[in-house]
């Protein structure tokens, strides 16, 4: 865990660490916000890192946000949704230009330096030689990564509308609840599992999803992400304890988790 010791005046950042679990925590500024992050049972057992990160920075207002889920059957998924996670929390805190053209244009121009840095991560030198080959054909193929990430803009006394932009690919949660209404129809139909972001090729399956809208001063509202390790939540409408989300984290009724999982709650 990264957690901002400036979080008492408003700035808060965590960022998951895919080498170890982070328990249910909670940050309450301007927005409450609940994250965690667990690896599969066997990743754990066997040492290996998760393929799922999770990233969110606060400052006052305003919030950042990233969710990746890596893409197992690419090489080192891990990789493709570290690098996207932290490339898109630096974007979201710097860029000024929101639309879809803009965002699909800077999703394709990432796959360079992506590309480059995946060539370093060369195979372990002691697998058999027939392994390496199909490891490196892997790895001529891409790093592939599902994500949703977005920033929020409260409204305040003084600026009476604020915004919420996101963008995504995949089949990640993304739950949004306006008044205590559930109101995630609209982007059920686009949660694909066939889209994801490459470091080859950039988008695939088609362009990102973008939605924007503004937020009213005084509303409540609630956003959740979530990756597929969770999907127990799937049904669930109510705003849940944390120690009920802990244990779909710890899934004692399996052994542990039977996929990564990464979770991101935001309230305002």
């Amino acid at each position: 865990m990264k957690t901002n010791t400036a979080a008492t005046q408003g700035l808060f950042t965590f960022v998951s660490s895919q080498s170890s679990e982070h328990r249910l925590s909670t940050y309450q500024g301007r927005f409450v916000c609940r994250y965690a992050y667990g690896r599969a049972m066997e990743s754990l057992v066997q040492g290996e890192k998760g393929q799922d990160f999770v990233g969110v920075h606060m400052d006052g207002n305003s919030c950042n946000f990233v969710l990746c889920d890596g893409v197992g059957q690419s090489y080192q998924g891990d990789f493709a949704a570290r690098f996207l996670g932290n490339t898109l929390l630096d974007w979201l805190g710097t860029t000024r230009e929101w639309s879809s053209a803009a965002f699909t244009s800077f999703m394709q121009e990432i796959t360079a330096s992506a590309s480059e840095q995946l060539k370093q991560l060369t195979p372990p030198g002691e697998v058999p030689a027939l392994l390496r080959e199909v490891l490196e054909d892997k790895q001529r193929l891409g790093s592939q990564t599902m994500y949703i990430c977005g920033r929020i803009e409260l409204p305040t006394a003084r600026k009476r509308q604020g915004r919420i932009w996101m963008a995504w690919q995949g089949d990640s949660r993304l739950r949004f609840w306006k008044n205590d209404a559930e109101i995630s129809e609209y982007f059920h139909e686009t949660m694909l599992t066939n889209e994801r972001w490459s470091t080859l090729t950039g988008p695939v399956g088609g362009s990102p999803h973008v939605y924007q809208t503004r937020l009213e001063y005084g509303l409540p509202m609630r956003l959740q992400l979530y990756t597929d390790g969770l999907d127990d939540l799937d049904p669930i409408r109510q705003l849940l304890p944390d120690e009920q989300i802990q244990i779909l984290l710890d899934a004692p009724h399996t052994g542990g988790l039977e996929d990564d999982a990464a979770f991101l709650e935001l309230q305002w």
